[in-house]
């Protein structure tokens, strides 16, 4: 089986790559995480690049590339350390407006593509614990109009954004997964509370009441899912671009910390667990290309796949965070230096769209009698 980038994929990585490396230094990303996290210049320079249309069909003036040219980009801003919303408003957000009437994919993909909008999910509520279908958002119709009520919580870059996607129960109970709408929401009809992130980026509340809402579907379960999985793929993707940039920043510093008149690199032990690290990159590096390639196939080996991955790449994100900064001692923790920053997004990259244990529970419930192991 040929592993190997096409040359367009290559392309692609050296161009965020060099966007990365000439326009998002460290600096420049310290500076917006102390200054509260606003990062809607940042995604607008992504816009410049072309990588808000990567996933928004030609016909709505996008690329339509795939999955793999999704992961690659993801890789790379994850290196850099990037912290505006790219994977949920110009990857997730286009699979989501897939789905909706021509009418409405017409008045809004092509702005998403050009980076004129912003446009992100709010489908989060408290005590959803990871659950998609955990809503208690209603959505009532009005004639021709939807009306929605409802406090959505965890939107990235909510305060920033321009238009939200909102799920909203439609008829059933809060766990039920029949019965839920999707539906587009413009900023200014709703209440938008914004706050920093530990990571350097931002979040906000987003209040409803009897807020006006434009229609995607009436059955947005399986959309919801397939959402899901693409925004686990690229959170793997930019795990891996985060442990490679963060083995490499702890390779460097072990190269230079001396102790005794020698570098701590040449002691064993140190290098028996920077060993074990590297081991853990790779296995997460194989399973993020391992989710992305199968994001085309049906749901149920679908969901399996993404989750298997997220397991691997939660076990492999706490372990390369923790001893990398156990490697670089004291200095590692603080906030002057760049390897803690790399530790505070992993940790919450952990957590988001379903941690490893919730997963782990996922992987279980689609197992078969065989496990998968055999035909």
């Amino acid at each position: 089986m040929d592993f190997e980038f096409t040359d367009d994929q290559v392309s692609l990585r050296d161009a965020v790559q060099r966007w990365v490396e000439k326009g998002f230094g460290f600096p420049r990303r310290h500076a917006i995480a102390k200054a509260g996290g606003a990062t809607r210049e940042v995604y607008a320079e992504l816009a410049d690049l072309g990588l808000t249309g990567l996933a928004v069909p030609e016909a709505h003036g996008g690329m339509g590339f795939g999955a793999v040219e999704a992961m690659v980009v993801c890789e790379e801003l994850g290196r850099g350390l990037v912290n505006a919303p790219y994977a949920e408003a110009a990857l997730v957000v286009p699979q989501m407006l897939a789905a909706a009437p021509p009418v409405l994919q017409a008045a809004w993909l092509p702005r998403i593509a050009s980076g004129e909008v912003l446009v992100v999910p709010a489908l989060w509520e408290a005590r959803s614990r990871y659950r998609l279908q955990h809503v208690h958002a209603t959505a009532r119709r009005e004639g021709e109009v939807w009306a929605l009520t409802g406090v959505k919580t965890l939107v990235p870059a909510g305060d920033e954004a321009d238009a939200f996607i909102v799920s909203a129960r439609i008829s059933g109970k809060p766990e039920d997964t029949a019965g839920i709408g999707l539906f587009l929401v413009e900023k200014g009809a709703a209440t938008v509370r914004g706050f920093p992130t530990q990571d350097g980026a931002r979040t906000a509340e987003l209040s409803l009441a009897l807020t006006p809402a434009q229609p995607i579907t009436t059955d947005a379960w399986p959309l919801l899912q397939t959402a899901a999985d693409v925004a686990v793929a690229a959170n793997c993707a930019e795990a891996v671009g985060l442990m490679d940039a963060l083995v490499r920043i702890t390779a460097d510093y072990m190269n230079t910390r001396k102790q005794f008149g020698v570098p701590i690199a040449s002691f064993q032990a140190l290098r028996h667990r920077m060993a074990d690290v590297k081991m853990q990159l790779e296995l997460g590096r194989s399973m993020s290309y391992y989710a992305s390639l199968k994001l085309g196939e049906p749901p149920a080996p679908r969901r399996r796949a993404v989750s298997q991955a997220r397991v691997q790449l939660g076990q492999s994100m706490r372990f390369v965070g923790q001893q990398c900064v156990q490697l670089h001692g004291g200095i590692g923790v603080t906030d002057e230096y760049i390897a803690s920053h790399y530790f505070k997004r992993l940790t919450m990259l952990e957590l988001s769209w379903g941690d490893t244990l919730h997963h782990l529970g996922e992987v279980s419930a689609h197992m078969q009698d065989t496990a998968g192991v055999f035909a």
